[in-house]
Parts: C-alpha cells; structure tokens; sequence
C-alpha cells in the first residue's frame, strides 16, 4: 500500500542549492540553500532565492545562515528547518502516506555525517530513508548503464566538493572527494579583487563574475562591470574585469580539481582505464558550466571530456531514477538507509 500510495522524492541537499526531484513529476524545487533566520526567536522568516537576495542586507537581528558546507549538514537544525520549508512548499508534509525520500552524499563522508542526513530526512517526514553517493547519481542522471562491468568516469563540480569517481558493476572502483567548489570559486574572486584592485565585493557579487565570464582557460574576451567599495577611501567604486583575469583567480582549485582527477586515474585498474579512454568523462554539477572547464581537464588528462546535457540537475534525476528504481539496483547500490518509526 505505501509503494502504491506513497510519494518517492530525491533530494539532492547541496551546498549552494537544493533540488527536489518527485517520481511522476521530475524536478520540482530548485531553490538556493540559504535560511532567513530571526535570531532572537529562533524562527525562519525566508528560505532559498528570498533568503539568498537578503545577504548582506539584514539588520543585526535576523541571520543568513546555509546550513550545508562542503556538501554535509553543518547545522542540523537550521538544515531540517529549511527543507520542511521547502516540503510545506510543495504541501509533502500535507500527505497521508508518507514518502520514500533518497538524498544524495559526497564520496568518504563520515558515519556520523551519513547518520545525520538519514536523520534529517527522518525528521522532515519520510517513512524511509535512502542514501547515495554523489558519483553514481550523477552516473545515472547522465544515463550511464552503472549496473555493466564498464568502466564509467564521472566529475562531479558541486557548490561544495568536486567528486570524481570511476564507477562499474554499479559502485565506485576509485573515488575522491575534494572541497573544491562553487563556493571556493567565489571565494578566490573576492581575494584576487582586494589583491589586485584594492576593493572589497560581496559574495553575490563574485558569483556574478563567475557565471558571467569566468573561465577555465584563457582566451575569452569578455568583460563585465562591477561595483564594490573602495579599500582605501572606503567609497563605492566600479572597475571591469576581464574573463582572463579569472583564470588567475581559478588557478590554484583548478590545479586541484586536475590533480584530484590524475590521482584517481592513476589508481584506476587498466581495463576499465581503456573504457575511459573510449568512453570519455563525464562532467556534471553547475562548475561543468564553467567555460572552457572540459577543455582544462581533457588538457590535463589526455582523455576526452563531455559535460552532461543537464550538469545542473543530473545529481538530483539520478538520484530520482536511483530511488524510483531501487528494487532493481539493490543488488548494485550500497545505500545506507533508516526507516520511520513512530
């Protein structure tokens, strides 16, 4: 009666987003991971893009918080607040059978930190809990056959952490987690505009650069105007970066995600190394969208390198698939799971 009644949702709880995926219907939610947060009463005021446009304009009583960092719950109360938001949203928590819910984790997370998003989804209303790694949902999301004894290469470029794994026979022969992500991206365009231009920007402001003309390889001629406030005067200022100038911004994450990438194929057994060479890796998640990043790391690699048709939201469909058809996995998924109890 619960399989027949009961709703199968995959959540793909990331550092800069979360994306919500229910059988039936595809992606749902697609919301920034940010919580509006009224300090003194402990009570949400905004959740997701109304919270992210509050940054860096609140009084001192209400706090921007992003209860996820480096793909993991950093802040287990503020991370279930913000999905039962996103849940009531979607009036889930309104149903009478409760769903099956999976929700997607970086490679080489701790027991504690897989006990902690089990019991998130726990306490945000499922009747059973699923986990699954980062890699093989992305596999499947970008219509990888996991199951096959065939080597299968992913990258996944996330807000958080770079996940990058060699998968067959449905799990991960060779895998790495780097924190190396979105968020370090901004983080280095921040650093590379104080050093060089004396000017402070906000984080909104670096993403702006990022998504816009950042670059992996230089080459581009874009250029983008900014505003931020002068170190010196302590006025407001504008400048224009170049799409060039991030590559020096980029450089040192993009050396570790080609590193990272090196190490793993270093590791790799020589049959299903041959695989990837005639197959290719696959790119996903939003750094797949960086330009030029597949040139980089097929540069850096010496193996083709093809970004998926959606890297946005193939964790979060994989994830969907992953759950919709876990009868059929279970034999090749190493899933944690927890089951509701009343």
């Amino acid at each position: 009666m619960f399989a027949k009644f009961g709703k199968k949702i995959a959540i793909d709880l990331g550092t800069a987003n979360v994306i919500i995926y229910i059988s039936g219907k595809g992606i749902v939610l697609d919301e920034p991971a940010f919580v509006a947060l009224d300090k003194r009463a402990r009570k949400v005021i905004a959740v997701g893009k109304e919270a992210r446009r509050m940054l860096g304009r609140t009084p001192a009583d209400i706090q921007i918080i992003r209860p996820l960092k480096d793909g993991v719950i950093a802040d287990f109360e503020v991370a279930e607040m913000m999905l039962k938001s996103f849940l009531k949203r979607l009036a889930l928590n309104k149903k009478i059978f409760k769903p099956m819910i999976m929700v997607c984790i970086p490679v080489g997370v701790t027991g504690v930190e897989r006990r902690a998003v089990l019991e998130a989804a726990i306490q945000v209303g499922a009747r059973k809990a699923f986990l699954i790694e980062e890699p093989i949902a992305a596999a499947i999301g970008a219509g990888l056959s996991i199951e096959k004894p065939e080597g299968n290469m992913v990258i996944d470029i996330g807000g958080g952490t770079t996940e990058i794994a060699v998968l067959s026979l449905g799990g991960i022969v060779v895998g790495e987690s780097i924190r190396v992500g979105g968020d370090r991206f901004d983080a280095a365009l921040v650093r590379y505009i104080r050093e060089n231009y004396n000017m402070i920007i906000g984080e909104s402001t670096a993403e702006k650069i990022k998504v816009n003309i950042g670059t992996a390889l230089p080459g581009f001629d874009d250029t983008i105007e900014i505003k931020g406030r002068d170190l010196m005067s302590g006025l407001p200022r504008n400048i224009e970066i170049k799409a060039d100038e991030t590559v020096f911004a980029f450089r040192e994450l993009l050396d570790g995600i080609a590193q990272a990438t090196k190490r793993v194929l270093e590791q790799t057994p020589p049959e299903l190394s041959a695989d990837i060479m005639d197959r290719g890796i696959i790119l996903t998640g939003g750094g797949a969208l960086l330009k030029g990043m597949a040139k980089f790391i097929s540069s850096e690699t010496e193996v083709p390198v093809f970004v998926s048709d959606s890297p946005l939201t193939c964790v979060a469909e994989g994830t969907g698939q992953a759950l919709i058809e876990i009868d059929r996995l279970a034999d090749v998924l190493d899933t944690g799971s927890s089951t509701f109890s009343s």
